[in-house]
C-alpha cells in the first residue's frame, strides 16, 4: 500500500513562541493552538485546542534553565502522545543541560544523558537540533536525531562581509574542531586561545596560540553564557594587534553581565541565532534567524527525504 502523508502540524512552547511563529510561516502554515493553565503554586498544564490523532505533530521549544522550558517539553510531548500523535518530533533550537555531558569530576550527574532519556520517556519520536555542545550527545538517544549546523546561516554572512586577513579563532581548545571547519570553509587561517579556568564562568588565565597581527579575526563557538571568554579572548587579540574582532555564537545564553560585557569588550560585533529569545537589545549583536532552516529540514523530515544537504559541516 502506499504511504500516505497526513498533514503536519506545529507547536510552540511559550519560551520559543516568537520563534515558533516564523518557523510555521516559512513552513506554510500557521502555528498550532495550545493553552496553557497555571496554578497558584506555579504548577502548569499545557492543553492541545485542536485535534491531532494520527498527525505528526512538531513541538518547538528550546530548553535552556531554568527548568520550566524543559518541564514544558515534556508535558507537551506526554500531552501529544496521549493524544494519539503518530510521530511526536521535539525540535530543540538549543538543547540546554549539554554543558554536563560527562562526568568531570566524582559524584555529579550527567544531565545530557539524563535529559535525553526524558524526552524519550515523554514520548518524542525524533530530536531535531542545532549545535550541540558536544557532538556525541546524539549518542545518548535511541531515537533519531536530526543535528543540524548553524554554519549554514553564518556562512553566508560572513562571506557577505568580504574581510581581508581573514584568520577564524577559537575562544578554546575545546572548539578547535569547530574552528577549523570554518576555516576550511573559508580558507582562511586559524589561531586558538588557551584558557585556565579557578572555576565554573571565570577564567585565571588565557593564552594565544598564533599570530593576528594585522588580522580580521571571527571567534567561532557554540553558546555564549556570560560572554567572559569571549571578551575576554577579543580583548587579548586586539592587544596583539588584530585589526578588528568578531564572534558567532549559535545560542545566546546571555546571563549574569553578559551585556554589559559584551557592551564594553572590544568585540565588534556578536553575531547569533534565534535559538535562544535575548532578554536585551544590544547595539553589537546581530541576531540571524534559524526558522528557514528549521522549516526547510521539518518539510524534508514529514515528506521521508534526504537532509544531508544541510550538513555543511
Amino acid at each position: 500500500m502506499p504511504i500516505v502523508i497526513t498533514e503536519a502540524k506545529i507547536f510552540a512552547c511559550n519560551q520559543s513562541k516568537v520563534l515558533g511563529e516564523k518557523i510555521a510561516q516559512a513552513f506554510g502554515t500557521e502555528l498550532g493552538k495550545v493553552i496553557t493553565s497555571t496554578y497558584s503554586d506555579g504548577e502548569f498544564q499545557p492543553s492541545y485546542e485542536e485535534s491531532i490523532r494520527g498527525t505528526r505533530i512538531f513541538i518547538i521549544g528550546s530548553t535552556n534553565p531554568g527548568p520550566e522550558n524543559l518541564m514544558e517539553m515534556l508535558l507537551m510531548i506526554d500531552a501529544a502522545k496521549r493524544a494519539s500523535a503518530r510521530h511526536v518530533t521535539a525540535v530543540l533550537p538549543y538543547f540546554g543541560w549539554a554543558r554536563q555531558d560527562r562526568k568531570d569530576k566524582p559524584r555529579v550527574p550527567i544531565a545530557a544523558k539524563l535529559v535525553a532519556k526524558m524526552l524519550e520517556v515523554a514520548g518524542a519520536t525524533r530530536i531535531i537540533t542545532m549545535d550541540l555542545h558536544a557532538d556525541q550527545i546524539q549518542g545518548f538517544f535511541e531515537k533519531p536525531v536530526d543535528h543540524l549546523f548553524a554554519s549554514t546561516i553564518f556562512l553566508p554572512y560572513l562571506r557577505n562581509l568580504n574581510l581581508e586577513n581573514l584568520t577564524i579563532a577559537s575562544p578554546d581548545m575545546g572548539g578547535s574542531k569547530r574552528a577549523y571547519a570554518y576555516s576550511k570553509a573559508l580558507e582562511s587561517d586559524v589561531v586558538i586561545c588557551y584558557k585556565q579556568r579557578a572555576k565554573a564562568n571565570v577564567i585565571s588565565h588565557m593564552e594565544l596560540i598564533g599570530d593576528v597581527t594585522g588580522k580580521n579575526v571571527v571567534l567561532v563557538d557554540d553558546m555564549v553564557d556570560t560572554a567572559g571568554t569571549l571578551t575576554k579572548a577579543a580583548d587579548l587579540m586586539m592587544e596583539r594587534g588584530a585589526l578588528s574582532v568578531r564572534a558567532i555564537c549559535t545560542h545566546p545564553i546571555l546571563s549574569g553581565k553578559a551585556y554589559d560585557n559584551i557592551k564594553h569588550s572590544k568585540l565588534q560585533e556578536l553575531i547569533v541565532t534565534d535559538s535562544i529569545p535575548l532578554s536585551q537589545t544590544n547595539d553589537k549583536i546581530k541576531v540571524l534567524s534559524c526558522a528557514d532552516l528549521f522549516a526547510d529540514v521539518m518539510h524534508r523530515v514529514h515528506e521521508n527525504s534526504s537532509i544531508s544537504s544541510k550538513f555543511i559541516m
